[in-house]
């Protein structure tokens, strides 16, 4: 029973660190990167729907995105939202594709960005605790003898440590890679 709950929690924990991974590539670097328009949503034929599935996005010489929308009609829609995303990046619509220059970051956006990836490895520490609650109660729930639940707590306190350990390092790594000029 004990061992269910451990692998349970780990999963869970991966899980939360994949989520962490994913917010942090969002966070924009110096380089142009497909990832930076993931929370682009586009009025499609009524529905909300991620850019990635409304057009091919490729990066062009380090710092330009090249979006290429899949049905030509979406081209004013895909470079509205873009604008209401507030991305803070500036799409040109040649009536084929959407180039999108990525400008180097200035110092102070840099910090910006490295407040941002903190405020996501905060979240994913909160969201690793909640885990590690969630389990203890099940370890209590589970009808174990006291020596086995508390080794149980001791064992969902390690798999927490190290997630967390996780978290500092990407963010350390991202961090980094945001103020490498």
């Amino acid at each position: 029973m004990l061992d269910l709950i451990l692998e349970e929690t780990k999963e869970r924990m991966e899980k939360s660190i994949e989520a962490f991974r994913h917010e942090l590539a969002t966070v924009r670097t110096g380089r142009a990167n497909p990832t930076m328009l993931d929370r682009v949503m586009v009025n499609y034929y009524g529905e909300k729907t991620p850019l990635n599935q409304t057009a091919g996005i490729s990066v062009v010489e380090g710092r330009q995105l090249l979006i290429k929308p899949y049905d030509k009609n979406s081209l004013k829609d895909i470079e509205h939202a873009i604008y209401e995303s507030g991305i803070g990046l500036t799409p040109q619509n040649d009536g084929e594709v959407i180039r999108i220059n990525v400008p180097a970051l200035t110092e102070e956006t840099r910090k910006e960005y490295v407040k941002q990836a903190k405020k996501y490895a905060e979240e994913a520490k909160v969201a690793l605790r909640n885990i590690r609650r969630t389990s203890n109660t099940e370890v209590e729930k589970a009808g174990l003898t006291e020596d086995e639940e508390k080794q149980g707590k001791e064992q969902i306190q390690k798999l927490t440590d190290e997630f967390v350990k996780k978290i500092d390092q990407l963010t350390k790594e991202k961090e980094t890679d945001l103020m490498t000029v």
